[in-house]
């Protein structure tokens, strides 16, 4: 695919990403797959398929499929409140607002109680206080920590609104993780390793880096106001005293084409089955009814920029995936599945078309307006070729 090498390599040479690797795939093999750029600032050392990237919020679809693979089981119901599971649940709140004068949290019950469903659809009451005011409040007054304190103390924010009523992007599946971990009585990695990872081949898919394995990380760099990219960090972060459904991991493409292959053929790929074909099915259906997914409008520009990812169109969500009611021009079928990471990651899953997409790199904010450019041509080219042949 000539023409894809040169939208990703023309994108690197004008600085619009440092480096970029991606991959397109069907259930069977591969269609495409390229790296470009170096893996840090001054080095010689190019990006490639194994390189190690934070994939943030694509541990999501992770934890999704491990809370689903319980479902198959039946030791977990998608109808059934969370406190079923993990009683403290019962305890949370919804915040309302901060009184005026003694900046007290003004809270009360919720009128209903959370589902599991609803974690998986983030349509529960959660928020992040990236793109949610009123916890972005609760973070400056100390009420709760922040999204990057160690520990759990995330599962002590309260809800913002009362479950079922809206959708809105949150700490959802953070909970989802704590969930699967109570009820399997065992630790996210090693849920995961057996349950997912194990069975793809996913080696480099881990929640703590090896010494020996972060020489393959890619390193973070920001978006300056001039459109150039300065480098943040090239060291992993310190190994995690909580495990996060929500975010957290590390991949590398090769390993997550394995998983959206997974998905994409009904649950397996090759002789590994992690899920049946029908909860696959199931999980690409709209689960949220009547509620749209809107914009998410950012209160920290250093982290987010606003994310619409299909603007016009009224999208819905299904069990740990965004479905896009509307064929994208170029590109993939409505009802196609998708989701992303704050470092500019991104995934899809076109069940119509029978194909799936990958496109990596390491920038901040979230939806940088350069790279989504990239990413999209990257999409459209894949789709030409398909249609050519």
């Amino acid at each position: 695919m000539t023409g894809t090498d040169e939208i990703l390599r023309r994108a690197v040479e004008r600085g619009d990403v440092f480096n970029v690797v991606a991959v397109a795939a069907t259930a069977d093999g591969i269609l495409y797959q390229g790296a470009f750029g170096k893996r840090f600032v001054g080095s010689g050392d190019d990006v490639a398929l194994d390189s190690i990237f934070r994939i943030a919020s694509m541990t999501k679809a992770i934890t999704s499929v491990a809370a689903m693979q319980l479902v198959e089981e039946g030791a977990l119901s998608l109808d059934a409140p969370v406190a079923k599971y993990i009683p403290r649940f019962d305890e949370l709140e919804v915040l309302e607002g901060f009184d005026p004068e003694t900046h007290e949290p003004q809270l009360r019950p919720p009128s209903t109680l959370v589902t599991v469903k609803q974690l998986l659809t983030h349509t529960s009451g959660f928020g992040y206080e990236i793109w949610n005011p009123l916890l972005r409040e609760a973070v400056a007054t100390k009420m709760i920590p922040g999204l990057f304190a160690q520990g759990d103390g995330l599962l002590t924010a309260p809800l913002v609104f009362d479950p079922g009523s809206q959708w809105h992007y949150g700490i959802n599946t953070d909970w989802l993780g704590h969930l699967v971990a109570t009820v399997r009585g065992s630790p996210l990695d090693q849920v995961f390793a057996e349950k997912i990872f194990g069975p793809l081949g996913m080696r480099d898919t881990l929640f703590d880096l090896p010494p020996g394995d972060a020489s393959r990380l890619v390193s973070a760099l920001a978006r300056q106001e001039d459109g150039s990219l300065t480098e943040l960090s090239r060291e992993p972060p310190p190994p995690a005293s909580f495990l996060r459904g929500g975010d957290g991991l590390f991949s590398t493409a090769s390993d997550y084409t394995q998983f959206l292959r997974a998905l994409l053929g009904q649950g397996a790929v090759g002789d590994a089955r992690i899920l049946m074909p029908e909860t696959v099915a199931l999980m690409g259906q709209n689960h949220i009814g009547v509620l749209e997914v809107g914009t998410m409008c950012t209160f920290d520009p250093s982290l987010s920029n606003d994310f619409d990812p299909f603007p016009g169109s009224v999208d819905r969500f299904g069990l740990g995936f965004l479905i896009n009611s509307e064929a994208v021009s170029g590109g993939r079928a409505s009802g196609s599945l998708t989701w992303a990471g704050l470092y500019n990651t991104y995934f899809w899953i076109d069940p119509t078309q029978g194909v799936c997409g990958l496109f990596m790199t390491q920038v901040l904010p979230f939806y940088d307006g350069k790279v989504v450019e990239v990413f999209e041509a990257f999409e459209r080219s894949i789709y030409s070729r398909i249609d050519e042949s």
